[in-house]
């Protein structure tokens, strides 16, 4: 590992923390802005070609980014020798995805050049540029210098919106809007690694690092669930609902998706930490660091949550206008996402760090399979609504499994996931009940009891206020938040 001093947990949290609002912010901009400018149709074609490019970007990674993380942080790791390895296995993946997608979208949409097309035009460059970024952001988190990330983000953010707004400039069509829009992931990759490979030597001809290689298999079809679970409502649906209907699904799910960036921000932050909390200070260490991130992510999540499922209609009328209020519905059934992803992200990321990917990778598979069978069977029987109440039925089912395939469950729930998620649902019911008519009233209420609940609770609130002082590596303690 490198010698300089690296950042504490606080500290990069703060990095993420600020660059994930200002990058979130322009990305929902640009939401805005492409719901304005396409109709709900082209909309729906955008979106399922979002939603492949995504998973066509993990696969130029498979799961290897968190192997190079387990790997980095043992004792006497050589990063250079680690990263060079890094991009090689990265190269040979994404010339394998480009081939693989390319045969897939030819037999899978023969008869449908328009989606074709959209998938082509905005797969390539973006796919390219999310491999980049990959490799940049693995380095900075490995050598837990979370402020690179933010410049990356960053500048996706500003490209991204910049690229839009040349395409509707120049009233390009929905093609070139595409295209552009997998431009500026790229040109922000090509950033991020320039910055990477400032920092370390990246040689491809240096021998390769067999440590990567060591439970490989489970981290990748881990991470390709990962991806694929939350593109699963585009691709399914496009299979059941009219592509005007997969719009509007779209709008609502991308609202929650783009938010939970911000609960996200913490499991960058923590995930790092945890790997080293495992290997040097054992399982006591690591139980006690990961039920600090589930609370932590936990109220995060649920603050973020309260807006959405209040006003909906407010939202989704001040964002998109009144002609997209159709997705308001879905929008309020998917506002529990935020929660939900939040603690699971917890229960999934407290599996993976003390050598327990397997029972991960068994939950997500099960949610897969449900997931397929709830998107399908809801959507056909209650449409747009139906598909989110899909969505969720996804993340109890993966809640449920992280939970019981825990070893420490019992410790998980009774300080961490039972108080926090029993507290937070008795409010909605309350709450519902006696302020029905007046909504903002009631989200406002129900964010000032999640602070007393923050307040209340000692060890949270302790973290945050900085009263605990001891050092981060200690002898049988595990790393504090500050």
């Amino acid at each position: 590992m490198s010698s300089q001093r690296k950042n504490s947990i606080s500290k990069n949290a703060f990095h993420l923390f600020y660059s994930t609002v200002f990058s979130s912010g322009l990305n929902a901009i640009t939401l805005v802005i492409l719901a304005n400018y396409l109709d709900s149709r082209s909309y729906g074609l955008f979106s399922v070609a979002l939603a492949y490019a995504l998973i066509m970007g993990y696969l130029t990674d498979a799961g290897i980014n968190v192997v190079v993380l387990r790997e980095g942080a043992k004792a006497g790791a050589h990063l250079p020798a680690i990263m060079s390895s890094f991009v090689k296995v990265r190269l040979v993946l994404l010339i394998i995805t480009f081939i693989g997608g390319f045969c897939l979208v030819q037999w899978l949409y023969e008869g449908q050049p328009e989606l074709m097309e959209t998938i082509y035009y905005l797969m390539f460059p973006m796919v390219t540029g999310l491999a980049l970024q990959s490799i940049s952001i693995t380095y900075f988190q490995l050598i837990e210098e979370m402020h690179y990330l933010g410049i990356i983000r960053i500048c996706s953010a500003v490209f991204l919106i910049a690229a839009v707004f040349i395409g509707l400039l120049f009233s390009l069509s929905p093609l070139f809007i595409c295209l552009l829009y997998g431009s500026a992931y790229l040109l922000a990759g090509g950033i991020g690694f320039y910055l990477a490979a400032k920092r370390t030597a990246i040689r491809l001809r240096s021998s390769f690092h067999k440590g990567l290689l060591k439970n490989l298999l489970s981290f990748t079809v881990s991470g390709l669930l990962i991806v694929v679970l939350p593109q699963l409502g585009p691709i399914v649906l496009e299979k059941t609902l009219t592509f005007k209907q997969v719009g509007f699904f779209a709008v609502a799910y991308r609202i929650p998706s783009a938010l939970y960036q911000v609960p996200g921000v913490l499991a960058g932050a923590f995930y790092p930490a945890l790997f080293k909390s495992y290997h040097n200070h054992g399982l006591a260490g690591h139980l006690r660091l990961n039920i600090l991130q589930l609370k932590l992510m936990a109220l995060a999540g649920m603050a973020m949550t309260v807006p959405l499922y209040y006003l909906p209609d407010m939202i989704i009328r001040s964002l998109f206008g009144s002609e997209w209020l159709f997705a308001s519905g879905a929008l309020q059934i998917l506002s529990f996402l935020l929660v939900l992803q939040s603690v699971n992200v917890a229960l999934a990321d407290g599996l993976t760090t003390k050598d327990l990917q397997s029972r991960r990778t068994a939950v997500q598979a099960l949610a897969l399979i449900g997931g397929i069978g709830f998107y399908i069977g809801f959507s056909r029987q209650y449409g747009v609504e139906g598909a989110a109440f899909a969505g969720i039925a996804v993340e109890i089912v993966s809640l449920a499994g992280l939970w019981l395939f825990n070893p420490s469950r019992k410790t998980l729930a009774v300080k961490g996931l039972l108080p926090y998620l029993v507290c937070f649902f008795f409010l909605f019911a309350v709450l519902a009940h006696f302020f029905s008519g007046s909504p903002i009233v009631a989200a406002s209420l129900h964010l000032l009891c999640l602070l007393i609940m923050a307040a209340v609770d000692p060890d949270v609130i302790g973290r945050l206020m900085n009263r605990t002082k001891q050092p981060a590596v200690r002898e049988g303690k595990d790393e504090t938040f500050y």
